[in-house]
């Protein structure tokens, strides 16, 4: 029994999705290495006086910032220290790959898609981690975070509003449009899709007329 070509995707994808969310789950380090470096990078330009630095623990992001904590029973202080878990945003990474690696291409079609594709995918996981930080700092950095980050231009709906932006749209639009970008010709062959007639002539009202008819 001949299987459709869109059969054929569905079911690839159904394989290969799953392999690389185990891939990404294995390889996580890895792959948020860049993001840490461009989100501690921009925080650092962004608010030199209140983040020290961005330190890459396996899948979390630790923001070191320049805030004290609140002195201990000995009187001993230290430097606030936040968690970011990136990967509530990097899924894009695997979603992306595995439906690449569903698309009948090339191999070196395939290499080239994913050599476009992840770079676009960590600015999206680094959209997601750079408001994750100042979601953190706003509304767990206490008093301190929050003048810091008004001195600095941010306002609590502006971040919230960014926040939602890369925790809900980004990591699950993105993936797929630039899919649908780059296999724009494989995807109309899939739903029988035909443009429009290029010339005025074509179409049913330029039926020819029966000479007969008054």
């Amino acid at each position: 029994m001949q299987i459709s070509p869109l059969r054929q995707v569905v079911l690839a994808a159904m394989l290969w999705l799953p392999a690389c969310f185990a891939l990404w789950a294995a390889l996580i380090g890895p792959l948020l290495w860049p993001v840490a470096k461009l989100v501690g990078v921009v925080l650092g330009q962004v608010l030199p006086n209140l983040v020290q630095a961005i330190e890459q623990d396996g899948p979390r992001f630790d923001i070191v910032t320049r805030l004290l904590t609140e002195p201990d029973a000995s009187g001993r202080v230290g430097q606030l220290i936040l968690t970011s878990t990136p990967m509530v945003y990097a899924w894009c990474l695997p979603l992306f790959a595995g439906l690449v690696m569903a698309t009948p291409l090339e191999a070196g079609r395939r290499l080239l898609q994913l050599a476009v594709g992840f770079p676009a995918m960590w600015l999206v996981v680094a959209w997601g981690g750079f408001f994750d930080a100042l979601y953190l700092l706003e509304f767990r950095a206490g008093p301190l975070g929050q003048a810091a980050l008004a001195k600095a231009g941010f306002t609590a709906d502006a971040i919230g509003l960014g926040y939602q932006f890369g925790y809900l749209i980004l990591p699950a639009v993105t993936p797929i449009a630039l899919w649908i970008l780059l296999n724009r010709a494989f995807i109309e062959s899939l739903v029988g899709w035909t443009r429009e007639p290029g010339t005025a002539g074509t179409g049913p009202s330029d039926a020819p007329k029966d000479d007969a008819t008054p």
